[in-house]
């Protein structure tokens, strides 16, 4: 995976540094020094952003393990080389094979390293948020749940270093059979269109699932509702072939990842939840 580096706004890509690498697999010592640094947010330089606006609240009421701070881009290109501190911040990945250079908006928890360029930096873990041409509202009201998640990760990999890979969200399907009991919160229109009826859900789905909003999948994160899971769903929002489409079902109380797997966009397999992903997780 090749990652270019962008630390202003997800949508813009104006005035921004631009650095290609391969992405750093940590070591489990990355993982134990994280909680002895000082974590440093790095700000869209469009200060009004939906991204700047939710992450100093989100911050405030979700992050536990170090002190943090909010810095900018310029802040950035100084400190990210001292390993006393840890960055939060939003990347930019393009992959290697893929011909069209589609560009994806990752939120990134990186370790600070002495001597390296950015791309090598230790990715304690990156989550995909949306394609780089998708405005930040599209996914700003899931920032706790992805906050919260990045804070069990790095946990779970102190606790477990066996786990460490390049593919770090993929160990997450082994919580598939525990979407028994829980209630599926699914926006209509990220499902392809032959599923977007109830009873075509229920033919191939058995477990509990809602038809809701984006509003309710935010207020149901922010209460922490017990039992919702949502369904977190990165594509180009517009037809645009041999692209990915990413799809993770995380929990609204817990935000435990239960399912994560991606595919190629295409006439047969549009940018949306397929019909597929609903047998995979109805899997007892």
């Amino acid at each position: 995976m090749r990652k270019s580096i962008f630390l202003v706004a997800m949508a813009s890509v104006v005035g921004c540094m631009a650095v290609s690498a391969q992405s750093s697999v940590p070591e489990p010592e990355d993982y134990e020094n994280m909680s002895s640094t000082r974590t440093l947010v790095v700000r869209d330089d469009n200060f009004m952003s939906d991204f700047n606006l939710k992450i100093e609240s989100v911050m405030e009421k979700e992050w536990k393990p170090t002190q943090y701070e909010f810095i900018d881009r310029k802040e950035f290109e100084v400190k990210k080389n001292d390993p006393s501190y840890s960055f939060l911040l939003t990347t930019t990945v393009t992959y290697e094979k893929d011909k069209t250079k589609a560009r994806y908006t990752y939120l990134s928890f990186l370790m600070g390293k002495e001597k390296v360029k950015v791309n090598s930096m230790p990715d304690l873990i990156s989550i995909p948020l949306a394609y780089a041409s998708v405005q930040d509202q599209k996914y700003v009201y899931k920032m706790s749940a992805f906050i919260r998640f990045i804070q069990k990760h790095v946990e779970l990999m102190k606790e477990q270093p066996k786990l460490i890979s390049k593919t770090p969200l993929m160990y997450y399907n082994k919580n598939i059979k525990s979407l028994v009991g829980k209630t599926l919160y699914l926006v209509k229109e990220d499902l392809e269109k032959k599923m977007q009826t109830e009873a075509a859900v229920a033919k191939v789905y058995p477990h509990k699932f809602k038809f809701v909003t984006e509003k309710e999948i935010s207020e149901a994160i922010d209460k922490g509702e017990k039992d919702v899971v949502f369904l977190h769903k990165v594509g180009p929002e517009v037809a645009k072939y041999n692209t990915r489409c990413f799809k993770i079902i995380m929990g609204a109380d817990d935000s435990e990842i239960y399912y994560f797997d991606w595919h190629n966009i295409d006439k047969k397999t549009p940018d949306r939840l397929l019909e597929s992903d609903f047998k995979k997780m109805g899997k007892r």
